[in-house]
């Protein structure tokens, strides 16, 4: 904030006393509870009924009613199960992805120390008003938005709100305004908490009026996406019942004006239209594919709130990614070190080692230690070399204003000798050595080269002093300059195959971060994002027209310096402008864009080819259903018919032979079609020969099913021109999909080259031989073993 602190009390009207017993008691009933509030929440029944009238449930349970109206109650009661079932996966996956969000209401603890009437005391936390001066201790986690009085070597973890998990060393000085949340240094905020030092500070927001009550707030604001898939199903569902009311009022008038039916016979009909007409075999393919989507995104650690989003990934545009943890790998690491001569090198490893506050005895591992990462990352290269680590006399802490750490520490064998370890920004410590003018220009030169790939320096020096010397501010010159260390968080290097192949399948990749631009800009060449040249800081968009932003998200793939306010903004900018967006995060900062994006994302899967699309599967469902399923009615019965015995009374239309048959046919059709999609590049290749195999597939397996034991090609294949003219119909159905433009826009394929052809024809005659060898055994089989197996048909 940019006040003082003299002006902050005297806006508030306190004082460093505290406030009064009852002056908060009266700011209290005015302000209300220092809580965020919340919509008022669904009751459990609702929540449970709502995964039941979702538009793809509700046509299932139409498809199950009619199909039990008709008397066909096995398949009605089957469809009613797959609606049971996924009501209830539905409603467990909201209940885990709520879990996540609810974690706002975690952040804050329960009871605070403040002053009142100058004498610290224990309060709720939900009592804070603005006003109350707060004491604050390592571990303690902010109540309230606070303006900083007095800081210790106060350093804040702020990851839940910037993405960031370097923590930031606070301070109490007044700074310019404008600042985002990320460089208010002299502001703690409600949710994060002190990793070390001690500070005391004013309540200026509570409740909603804080920054996570902010994010909250926008969180309830912002309206679902409704999917693509969601959005197509609609347009099919009304586009199938405009069709069926067109031909039921036909039937009606047709009937009673030509043949005069009676009421009965004419309900009859029209139950058996509706019934034929709506797809209820699409639905529950479709259902049981997006399921098992939910199990598989599960498994890689993603929130699906719904099924329909796992289609989404289909169709999805654009990856907005946060930085931190996700493209890199949140972990500082000391990528190199550049010593000032040959022998500074196990001086620079020394200072490393003892020149820091987190390591207490020997056998502490890095990996095992908790504090600042870069400190960390030093004391985890510095391991490699085993240098041991010294008792220290005194120190003095890093400070945000100073920018550095000191240390002293004893010369074995010379008692009188102690050395002054220094640490900290090389252009702090560069003005305080004994190096040239000359010496210390190439030095800022090297610095300044590395830190505009992104890169944070550490410049190490020392000094030899006398044991008993008052380590103070003062003691810092005369140092000697031992060199500087480069710390990076890299990227990860399935990051960087990730965004190749997201560009690859025409998917733009935006990194959204908190960090400053330098370095976003930095990781964004290293992982390969497209546009790297211009970087969007967040104080940027905070200057654009809605317009202004639309335009340049387009242009732009590195975003810095951003707030939540700003994610969001930039999520609803790329869906105004028609793309489908995924959203990568799991911070609080990331909820209201979270949210606002058409599918979340936690962990990408790549390398796999998208799944069909529903038009694909209408397509599929349609083509196969119209040309082969009743081509089959016409074939003759087989000459054995009459050698089988009658089928009993109880037994089933699917046998244990029939199962079996369709567990490994699936499987035959499924697996080399998948493999074979996956040698290709590009999601829209690998749906089109996705498409083209099973299409190919049914083809084939229906040959097969001509004779249940028998070979299946013999002359009276020839006898049915049903038959053949059903594979001619398939054939040109095919062609209009694949290699028309019209096909192609339609159905999201493209054409298919003629070798690419050869090898789904070559999966079909895979598949063909297989069936047929099997049906060969199972022929020798039967013959020893009776009765035969059941027809399939």
């Amino acid at each position: 904030m940019k006040k003082t602190t003299l002006e902050i009390i005297e806006a508030l009207q306190t004082n460093q006393n505290g406030l009064t017993l009852v002056e908060r008691a009266h700011r209290l009933a005015e302000q209300g509870e220092n809580v965020i509030s919340e919509k008022q929440q669904l009751p459990k029944w609702r929540k449970i009924s709502k995964h039941f009238t979702d538009l793809l449930m509700v046509v299932l349970m139409v498809a199950a009613i009619l199909k039990a109206i008709s008397g066909d109650f096995a398949e009605s009661g089957i469809i009613f199960a797959v609606v049971v079932i996924n009501g209830i996966v539905g409603y467990w996956q909201e209940r885990k992805a709520e879990a996540s969000l609810n974690g706002l209401k975690q952040m804050m603890g329960k009871e605070t120390t403040i002053y009142l009437h100058g004498r610290r005391k224990k309060v709720p936390v939900a009592s804070l008003v603005a006003g109350d001066l707060v004491v604050l201790g390592p571990g303690d986690v902010m109540p309230a938005d606070l303006r900083l009085m007095e800081t210790q070597d106060s350093v804040i973890e702020e990851a839940i709100l910037t993405g960031e998990s370097e923590p930031v060393q606070k301070q109490h000085h007044m700074i310019d305004g404008g600042a985002i949340i990320g460089d208010q240094y002299n502001m703690a905020f409600s949710g994060t908490h002190v990793e070390s030092g001690s500070a005391t500070g004013i309540v200026v927001e509570t409740g909603d009026r804080t920054q996570i009550g902010q994010i909250k707030q926008a969180l309830q604001s912002v309206e679902s996406q409704e999917t693509p898939l969601i959005k197509k199903m609609k347009q099919l569902n009304h586009q199938l019942f405009r069709c069926i009311i067109a031909l039921v009022l036909f039937l009606i008038f047709f009937t009673t004006f030509r043949y005069g039916f009676a009421f009965s016979g004419l309900f009859s009909s029209v139950i058996a239209l509706i019934v034929a007409m709506i797809p209820e075999g699409l639905l529950a393919v479709l259902t049981m594919i997006l399921s098992m989507g939910v199990k598989e995104m599960s498994e890689q650690q993603a929130i699906i709130k719904s099924m329909p989003s796992v289609e989404t990934l289909g169709a999805m545009t654009v990856i907005c990614s946060d930085k931190t943890g996700t493209l890199t790998k949140n972990q500082m690491t000391v990528v190199d070190i550049f010593s000032a001569e040959a022998d500074s090198l196990e001086r620079m490893i020394d200072i490393m080692t003892n020149c820091q506050d987190i390591k207490q005895t020997q056998t502490q591992t890095a990996k095992d230690l908790v504090g600042n990462p870069t400190e960390k990352a030093l004391l985890q290269y510095a391991e490699a070399f085993d240098r041991p680590l010294q008792p220290t006399i005194s120190q003095l802490p890093f400070s945000a204003a100073y920018k550095y750490m000191a240390t002293l520490h004893p010369i074995q064998d010379q008692q009188q000798k102690a050395l002054l370890f220094v640490k900290g920004a090389p252009e702090v410590l560069l003005d305080q050595t004994t190096l040239t003018d000359q010496e210390k220009q190439s030095w800022l030169e090297r610095g300044t080269a590395l830190a505009s790939k992104g890169q944070r320096l550490i410049g190490f020096a020392y000094k030899e002093v006398a044991t008993d010397h008052d380590l103070t501010h003062a003691s810092i010159s005369g140092l000697t300059f031992t060199g500087i260390a480069d710390i990076i968080d890299p990227p990860k290097e399935s990051a960087i195959q990730a965004v190749k192949d997201c560009l690859q399948a025409g998917i733009q990749v935006k990194m959204i971060t908190g960090d400053h631009a330098d370095t976003a800009q930095a990781i964004g060449k290293q992982i390969g994002l497209k546009h790297t040249d211009q970087v969007l800081q967040g104080i940027d968009i905070d200057h654009m027209s809605e317009a202004a932003l639309q335009k340049q998200v387009n242009h732009v793939d590195i975003f810095a310096r951003t707030t939540p306010e700003h994610k969001l903004k930039i999520v609803t900018a790329l869906q105004k402008n028609g793309e489908i967006v995924g959203m990568t995060g799991e911070g609080v900062n990331d909820a209201p864009a979270l949210k606002k994006a058409d599918i979340v994302i936690i962990a990408m899967l790549l390398n796999r080819p998208l799944p069909l699309t529903s038009v694909q599967i209408l397509w599929v469902n349609m083509v196969t259903t119209i040309t082969l399923s009743y081509a089959l009615g016409f074939e003759q019965a087989s000459k054995d018919v009459m050698h089988r015995p009658p089928r009993g009374i109880e037994e089933g239309i699917l046998s244990a032979y029939s199962f079996f048959r369709i567990a490994y046919v699936s499987l035959l059709i499924m697996i080399p079609a998948y493999w074979l999609a996956i040698q290709f590049d590009g999601a829209v290749l690998q749906q089109s020969i996705l498409l083209q195999n099973i299409v190919i597939a049914q083809a084939v397996y229906l040959i097969n099913c001509r004779e249940l034991l028998a070979p299946a090609l013999n002359r009276g294949m020839l006898k049915n021109r049903a038959l053949l003219l059903s594979f001619a119909a398939l054939i040109v159905l095919q062609v209009i999909a694949l290699a028309t433009p019209f096909g192609q826009q339609i159905l999201g394929v493209q054409q298919l080259s003629l070798w690419q052809h050869v090898t789904i024809f070559a999966n079909g005659l895979l598949l063909f031989t297989v069936v047929e060898g099997e049906k060969w055994l199972s022929a020798k089989y039967q013959r020893r073993q009776k009765p035969a197996p059941a027809n399939l048909s």
